[in-house]
């Protein structure tokens, strides 16, 4: 039956929510036997590229336009980097420096999650190198003492690195002791559960699979709804001057 026009999907001039409901597949240059579905991008006033990449049996991600980040949500995912290769299974991740060549390529069907953006260099600072890591490897930090509320750090916290991706686990009822407001825009995919996004002065039901873009300074708070924790990854720009 045609939905008749409802879509949980919403765009403002300070954030996106983007719902699996409303997704359309595309393709992209060195993509071959996979579809991406493009989350958010300059297009929409981002200073970076946000994409999920649906890989078929044999499925292949070639050259990035900037530097790239990706997780691997279902399957295998393997990386071919100079005479490397690595396999990247289900919650694990691979950052990948500007201009490095490099291909990631799936046996079988898989789902991957991928963020891309200009790197920042700075004077005196080397740039950031390759990185392959596993989420549940990472030591949880509280978020300002919480014990409900878990955030696992996947880049180190160098100058070296122009972003930051982290995960953010909430027991069941858990949410953000503030309303944040702050310079850094996001890109979040919600993981697991679900809860409620307050979005500058709305407020938003969000689950799995769900997207949600957010501006520089655009208000920000999510607190976790039902019986099982809520999870999801998030995109920052980071460790930069702002006139830049």
């Amino acid at each position: 039956m045609h939905n008749l026009g409802h879509t949980r999907s919403v765009r403002r001039s300070s954030h996106l929510i983007h719902t699996p409901d409303t997704f359309i597949r595309t393709q992209i240059p060195g993509c071959s036997k996979a579809s991406v579905i493009v989350h958010v991008s300059p297009a929409l006033g981002a200073n970076f590229a946000q994409y999920s990449v649906e890989f078929e049996a044999g499925g292949v991600l070639g050259a990035a336009a900037g530097q790239r980040f990706l997780y691997v949500l279902e399957g295998t995912v393997t990386l071919e980097y100079g005479a490397e290769t690595y396999t990247l299974v289900e919650n694990e991740y691979a950052y990948i420096p500007q201009g490095a060549e490099h291909a990631f390529r799936a046996p079988q069907s898989a789902l991957a999650v991928v963020i891309e953006q200009k790197y920042r260099s700075l004077v005196g600072i080397k740039p950031s190198k390759l990185v392959i890591g596993q989420e549940f490897s990472v030591n949880a930090q509280p978020l300002m003492g919480d014990s409900d509320l878990l955030v696992r750090s996947l880049l180190p916290d160098t100058m070296a690195f122009d972003f930051a991706v982290n995960t953010m686990s909430y027991a069941p009822g858990a949410g953000l002791s503030m309303v944040e407001v702050h310079v850094m825009e996001h890109g979040l995919l919600m993981l697991e559960g679900g809860g409620i996004y307050r979005l500058d002065d709305q407020w938003y039901p969000v689950t799995v699979g769900d997207f949600i873009w957010m501006a520089p300074y655009c208000p920000q708070w999510f607190g976790a709804i039902g019986k099982v924790p809520a999870k999801y990854l998030i995109y920052k720009d980071w460790n930069r001057h702002p006139l830049t």
